[in-house]
This record gives C-alpha cells, sequence and structure tokens, in this order.
C-alpha cells in the first residue's frame, strides 16, 4: 500500500482486513452474548457455599465458570480485536469499554468462587478430581490448588476485582497518547513530505540518507519530550499498581507474583541479565563494526538500525512473503504450512497500516475462532517477512493448543509463546540465507547475516536490557524510592550506556526510549523474548538436525496449551531454561556472527 498517505479505516480493503466472523457473524450477535453475561455470572454466584457438598455440585460449578469464561473471553476478544484496528473508532472504544465493565462486574460476583473452591481440604478435593468427570478440568484445579498460599479472601479477592478496570487506566491513557493523539509531522525523503508515524518509524531510521534518519530520530522524540511528565506520571501509576497487587497478595516482589503462578524461578529471570552482561563485549565489537562501516566519526542512536549493506533492495509483496514462510518452514510439514498459510491469505491477518491501527504486531486468538494476526505490512522492509513469520508462530502454537486440550487448559504462557514465534524466525533467516548462497547472491548473504545479528540483538541483548529496566524501576518503588521524570530517564540512560558501550553516542532525547515502550505496561513480559529466542535457537537446531522425534517432541511442546508449566513444556521439546546453557549458546551464536560479518565487511 502507498506509503505517501495512511488510509482511514473504512478505506481499507476487506480482504486486507481480518475476518472477525468466525468469533461473531455480526455486532448484534456480539450484543446478544454481552447481555448473557449477567445471567452467566448469576448462575456461577448460585453455588456460593455449596462448593464443598459433593463433587457432583463441584462439577456443575466448574461448568459454570466454564461458561462464564467462554462469554467473556468471546465479547472481550472481538470488542478488542475491533479497537485494535481502529483506536479513533468511538463505537470500538465504548465496545471495549461495556466489553471491560461486564468483566469486572462478573469478575466482583464470583468472587467468592476461587477462596471457597481453595477451602475444600486439599485430600478431599485431589480425591474427586480423579474422576474420569472431571477430565477437562482437573488441569485447571491443579494449577489453582499452586496458588492457594496468595488468594485472600472472598471480600478481599472482590476488592481486587473492583479495581481491575481502574487498574487499566494509566495503560489505556499510554495507548491512546501513543497511537492515537501523538503527530509526529513529516520527513523529506527525495523531495516529498512522508508521514512519520509509528508504522514509517522505522523505515526512516533504516534509510540510508543520514539526514533523513536524524530528522525521523529528532521529530519522533521531540513529540515525547513535549509529554515527558505525563509519561513518566503514567508509567510510575502504572508501576505502583503493579507493587499493589505483589503486596495485596502476599509476594515478596512484583518479580516474584509475576513468575510464581507459571512455576518460573527467579533465577531464570537474573540469570538471563547476568549472562548477558558477561558477553556485552560481542555486542561493543558490533556496534564498532557498524561505525567503521558507516563511515562516521560518531555513532548515533540513529545509526543502529540503518542496514550495514547498502547494495541491497528488497520488494516482497504479501502473497510473496507468505510463500516464503511456506517454504521456509516446511521441515514442519504439510499440515502446519498449509493451515498457516491459507489463514494469512484468507482472513486470519489484518495487513496494513491504517489510520489509528495498533502500531505494532501481534497474533491475539481465543477458543472459538481463528487466532488473529494484527500486521503493519511494508513490502519494501524485509524484516516483516519476519514478522509475519514470528505472529504466525504464535497464531500456530494457539491454533495446535486449541485443538489438543479443553477450554480450561488451552492457554500457554507468554514464557512458551516467544519460542513458537523466534523459532519460525530463525527457520526464515536460515531459507533465505541459504538460497541467496546457492545464487552467489555475495551481497544478500552479507546482508542477511547483518540483519540476522540485528534481529538476535534486538530480541536478547535489547529485550534484557528492557528486562532491567523494569526490575530496576519495580524494585525502587519497593524500597520506597518514587519514580519521577527525571529518576526514569537516569535509569534508562544507564542502561544504553552500558549496553551500546563507548562507541555510542547518545541524543539528548535517547532516554525518552524508555517511556515509549508499551510492553512496560506489562510488567515482567519482555524477558520472555529473550528466553524464547534462546530456547527456539536450540530447538531450531535440533529439529533441522534431527530426524522425526525431534520434530515430534516439538509438535508435543505446540499441543502442550497450558497442561504442561512452560520449563516442564519446554523440557518435553528438548531444553532446559533453568540452565544458562541455552542463554550462552544463543549469546555465542550472536558472537559468531559479528565474527563473519567482521571479515566480510
Amino acid at each position: 500500500m502507498s506509503k505517501e498517505t495512511i488510509p482511514l479505516r473504512k478505506d481499507v480493503p476487506a480482504e486486507y482486513k481480518w475476518d472477525l466472523s468466525s468469533i461473531y457473524k455480526s455486532d448484534d450477535e456480539w450484543e446478544a452474548d454481552l447481555k448473557a453475561i449477567p445471567a452467566a455470572t448469576e448462575k456461577l454466584a448460585s453455588f456460593k457455599g455449596r462448593l464443598s457438598e459433593s463433587k457432583e455440585v463441584l462439577l456443575e460449578a466448574l461448568q459454570a465458570d466454564q461458561a462464564l469464561d467462554m462469554l467473556l473471553e468471546n465479547v472481550y476478544h472481538y470488542a478488542n480485536l475491533i479497537n485494535e484496528s481502529d483506536q479513533s473508532d468511538s463505537k470500538a472504544q465504548d465496545m471495549v469499554n461495556r466489553a471491560m465493565m461486564a468483566y469486572t462486574q462478573a469478575g466482583a460476583a464470583s468472587s467468592f468462587y476461587v477462596p471457597e473452591l481453595l477451602s475444600i481440604p486439599d485430600d478431599k478435593i485431589n480425591t474427586w478430581i480423579e474422576g474420569d468427570e472431571f477430565k477437562d478440568f482437573k488441569i485447571y484445579v491443579k494449577k489453582l490448588l499452586h496458588r492457594k498460599p496468595y488468594v485472600l479472601s472472598e471480600k478481599e479477592e472482590k476488592l481486587l476485582a473492583l479495581q481491575s478496570e481502574s487498574g487499566q487506566t494509566a495503560s489505556s491513557a499510554f495507548s491512546l497518547l501513543n497511537d492515537v493523539d501523538m503527530n509526529f509531522g513529516t520527513v523529506k525523503v527525495d523531495g516529498k513530505d512522508l508521514p512519520l508515524t509509528h508504522g514509517t518509524w522505522s523505515n526512516f531510521l533504516e534509510n540510508q540518507n543520514r539526514e533523513v534518519r536524524k530528522e525521523a530520530y529528532e521529530k519522533f522524540y521531540a513529540v515525547y519530550e513535549g509529554h515527558a511528565n505525563t509519561l513518566a506520571a503514567l508509567y510510575s501509576g502504572s508501576v505502583a499498581n503493579d507493587v499493589f497487587h505483589s503486596r495485596a497478595r502476599g509476594y515478596k516482589s512484583t518479580l516474584e507474583a509475576a513468575l510464581y503462578g507459571n512455576k518460573v524461578p527467579q533465577e531464570v529471570y537474573t540469570n538471563l541479565i547476568e549472562t548477558v552482561h558477561k558477553n556485552l563485549d560481542p555486542l561493543h565489537r558490533f556496534y564498532s563494526l557498524r561505525k567503521r562501516v558507516l563511515g562516521v566519526d560518531e555513532l548515533r542512536h540513529y545509526d543502529v538500525y540503518v542496514p550495514l549493506v547498502k547494495s541491497v533492495k528488497t520488494h516482497i509483496t504479501y502473497e510473496e512473503s507468505v510463500e516464503i514462510v511456506r517454504k521456509a518452514l516446511a521441515v514442519l510439514g504439510k499440515e502446519y504450512t498449509d493451515t498457516l498459510c491459507n489463514g494469512l491469505l484468507n482472513g486470519w491477518a489484518d495487513r496494513y497500516e491504517n489510520k489509528g491501527k495498533n502500531s505494532g504486531a501481534f497474533s491475539s486468538g481465543c477458543y472459538r475462532g481463528y487466532p488473529y494476526i494484527l500486521l503493519n505490512y511494508d513490502d519494501e522492509t524485509l524484516r516483516d517477512v519476519y514478522t509475519m513469520a514470528h505472529e504466525g508462530g504464535h497464531s500456530m502454537h494457539s491454533w495446535y493448543s486449541v485443538h489438543n486440550n479443553p477450554f480450561m487448559c488451552y492457554e500457554y504462557t507468554i514464557f512458551e509463546a516467544e519460542v513458537a514465534s523466534t523459532f519460525n524466525e530463525e527457520l526464515v533467516f536460515e531459507y533465505l540465507l541459504n538460497d541467496a548462497k546457492e545464487k552467489g547472491n555475495k551481497e544478500l548473504v552479507k546482508y542477511l547475516l547483518s540483519m540476522r545479528a540485528n534481529d538476535i540483538l534486538a530480541t536478547l541483548h535489547r529485550q534484557t536490557m528492557f528486562a532491567e529496566f523494569e526490575l530496576k524501576t519495580h524494585q525502587n518503588v519497593e524500597q520506597g524510592i518514587p519514580l519521577t521524570t527525571d529518576s526514569i530517564r537516569s535509569i534508562y540512560r544507564e542502561l544504553l550506556e552500558l549496553y551500546f558501550g563507548p562507541e555510542m553516542h547518545f541524543e539528548k532525547s535517547s532516554d525518552m526510549e524508555g517511556l515509549r515502550i508499551p510492553h512496560f505496561y506489562n510488567a515482567f513480559y519482555v524477558y520472555k523474548y529473550a528466553t524464547g529466542i534462546s530456547a527456539s535457537l536450540a530447538l531450531a537446531k535440533r529439529v533441522t538436525t534431527g530426524g522425526e522425534k525431534e520434530r515430534d517432541d516439538y509438535f508435543k511442546f505446540l499441543k502442550s496449551g497450558g497442561s504442561r508449566y512452560p520449563i516442564e513444556s519446554l523440557k518435553v521439546a528438548g531444553v532446559d531454561m533453568t540452565s544458562t546453557e541455552p542463554v550462552q549458546a544463543a549469546l555465542d551464536t550472536f558472537a559468531s556472527l559479528v565474527d563473519q560479518l567482521e571479515k566480510e565487511l
């Protein structure tokens, strides 16, 4: 689609949009389910004080809980997808708000449920759920029992449920400010004034003309500088909300609160940061190489994304990208590639940028309907092929999880999700690299090597830096040190200087990056990208060099859904994330790419 004008949502052709009819065929159907939520809530509430009567009563209550959860999931998911495709649409905002209100009200009315269920003696409930009639609920109950030490009384749970809607204020306000209200102006490229948006930002930063990069960078961050205090207040509020919830439940820290439910040892998080710290030299060598190749006196923050191989240009249509993904993932079998590629071409994906649309990319599925993918695909950005494969990995993980698990335990964790996505990225890289080598395209080989180094850097080193920032800001608040605009920026600048090394010269506004990352409003999320790519690099090597067993092990992982805890499901696939070995191996892979690039460039 044209980069000179960003279309309104209504002007985007239907074939480029996702088809939400797999959830609801019309808004009227959605309205009907929204109106059904109070009755479903009332039915679950009717079991209050009765859960311990008998296993038959408990089973009925679990079925009522499932029916309510399905309704809430469908209603919110549909409204949210419409809103994400155009956040300036007041009707979509209203739908999301009404869905969230219904969710909050249902949560408050059913706040008795989990505490009462967990008040049933362990020996009694464990005996009950061994019956065949509980097969769809056994894992769900077992996971609830794991959370038992941090589940509060009915009254306290009700208060937390009532607070959930207001607790989203910081995140919602940031999203509207960031994606709708901010206007970044234009950037002059080849005599034309092109719009600077979240979607075009990366294109400008990859432009070989340094003046274009500088203009885009300065204009982009000038807008954030103009909202610095507001952004700091929003992020500080989000951190305060995290601390409130962790303390209310009795966790020792926000980090423990984030990891405990999935049985992820805190050492996985801290070992990641420590292991990356021990391996910063190859990263600094890469930036030194970048400075030499670009031929600049001082390496600037706006120089870190421009391709190091200038002569390679790409133009890959959306449809061509789908076929690359199909061929690259062929090792996973025809069912996998046919399902994914048919979905990408027929209703799973919202393909291109439009005004008001979420600026990133994501996969979002529920038990009913397609595992949807939001993209802002650009046919001149080779990285968008990787993004398609990445989000496709999430969606196929969802597809296998839904088709192999009951509703109450189909959802896999984000810890696992980033494995399936970056696994696909690695296969796309290997396919493109081998194809370039076979065709004797040395420049493309250099281009792909440098791009892969950048991608691993972005997923492993950069996300670890983000994770360290989150840990520091939350620890500050936990220690009674308030977050201010200056303190947040100071923490982030110190990390920039540590990770980028001595060659990098930052602008005054560079530390505003720490206040523009949407993922920070979902605390302790980003480290999973780094652990995910570490696991996926190991598994991609295992699957591509192995045989049927190794591939079957990987599919056991994809099919696990929420039936296993993430560390366990990855062990089934063939990798142990409680060890530092996968992270170190990934860092060694990056160091090897730097070695190759130093020789080539």
